[in-house]
């Protein structure tokens, strides 16, 4: 028995045939997919202290449902009195089925938790069809239980979610994330 995610579903089924019939690509090929979405968080605050690493890992891999790994730094910096070799900070890449998984509930779940929400912004684009979106509060996770994380930090720690498309304009890239569901500002 074969899982797949309804997103991925989704793709195959709908989101496709709209993208060609849009675009008038005349390659099945050129139609733009998402081939990975990196989420990243900073650790600005006690770097040098474990519990903190550690809670860093755990949440995002509570959030991502895979493994992440630390970021270290490549040289020293002693304005941010920071040696080689540091972690300051934790990411993973997420690709195929835990890639659609991770969209859907972002979609779905998270993002409708976030306070005062009006949609993401539709300007963050990097001119190569990738977008970035930030999130300021990492509680808006089910995953994440806020009580333990607001004796541990005091603060919440938000984050970077890249979507990486193989489109080459961000027209196409923002309509093909708008098909998938993603709430553009309007």
């Amino acid at each position: 028995m074969n899982y797949y995610p309804r997103l991925k579903t989704k793709y195959n089924e709908e989101i496709k045939l709209k993208l060609k019939q849009k675009f008038r690509y005349e390659c099945i090929m050129q139609i733009p997919k998402l081939t990975k979405i990196v989420i990243n968080q900073g650790i600005n605050r006690s770097i040098y202290e474990k519990k903190t690493l550690n809670h860093a890992i755990e949440n995002i891999s509570l959030i991502s449902g895979q493994k992440a790994i630390f970021c270290k730094s490549k040289r020293d910096e002693s304005g941010f009195q920071l040696r080689k070799g540091t972690p300051i900070s934790v990411k993973v890449t997420l690709r195929r089925n835990r890639m659609y998984e991770f969209l859907d509930r972002l979609i779905n779940i998270a993002l409708p938790r976030v306070r005062d929400f009006n949609g993401v912004n539709k300007k963050s684009f990097d001119g190569k069809g990738n977008y970035n979106l930030g999130i300021r509060e990492q509680i808006i996770f089910p995953e994440i239980i806020f009580p333990e994380i607001k004796k541990d930090l005091k603060k919440n720690i938000g984050m970077n979610i890249t979507f990486v498309t193989t489109a080459e304009k961000d027209k196409e890239a923002k309509y093909l994330l708008y098909l998938f569901g993603l709430p553009f500002k309007k």
